[in-house]
């Protein structure tokens, strides 16, 4: 069972239609047991990464994250879910994340903001996530990101400069991109993730 955790950002209803497309059985909630025991978590959002912090903490999410990590069962961040997967953010002041990853999200320095439209990104080999979709375009809708690489295998993108488009680290993931408003080629990255729970 996937578990998508509803904690008031996110656009929780197109999430999960895409991942049951994968066959799963998938679950909104906000039950930090339901969401403790489940095979996979997903954690969307959207908007700004303080008042994401904020909801998450309100459902006990940033200890959530960090108990599953250590009972090695599997996470996936999305979009703002993965930018406060990171130690910090720069967005409307200086706020803390979750701090799985010791890196700052910053505001992109390019010509256009908010980044926002299909992308092209790219994985290096052994990615198990972009298995098949290794140099296709993914949706995104952001104007912060993390600059460097982190994590065992950091996917790239670039806009202005480049910047995280994804991470896996073991039994974490995430993207900065929306799987769920990817296409086909979202889709079949989902279908990755949730084939290797």
């Amino acid at each position: 069972m996937i578990a998508i955790l509803d904690y008031g950002s996110g656009n929780l209803r197109s999430a999960q239609r895409a991942f049951e497309t994968s066959g799963k059985e998938v679950v909104l909630t906000s039950d930090y047991e339901v969401a403790l025991k489940a095979d996979g978590l997903v954690v969307p959002g959207v908007g700004a990464f303080a008042a994401c912090m904020q909801g998450l903490a309100g459902v006990r999410g940033d200890q959530l994250v960090r108990e599953r990590i250590s009972l090695k069962r599997p996470t996936l961040g999305i979009c703002v879910g993965m930018q406060i997967l990171f130690a910090r953010g720069v967005e409307h002041g200086n706020h803390e994340g979750v701090g799985v990853w010791d890196a700052t999200v910053e505001k992109l320095e390019a010509p256009i903001l908010p980044h926002m439209g299909w992308n092209t990104v790219s994985a290096p080999g052994g990615s198990s996530l972009f298995k098949g979709v290794e140099n296709e375009s993914f949706y995104f809708v952001h104007s912060y990101a993390v600059k460097k690489k982190v994590g065992a295998i950091a996917t790239m993108a670039h806009h202005g400069e480049d910047f995280l488009a994804a991470v896996e680290d073991g039994v974490i993931a995430a993207t900065q991109f929306h799987p769920e408003k990817s296409g086909d080629a979202g889709l079949h990255l989902i279908k990755n993730w949730t084939d290797s729970l």
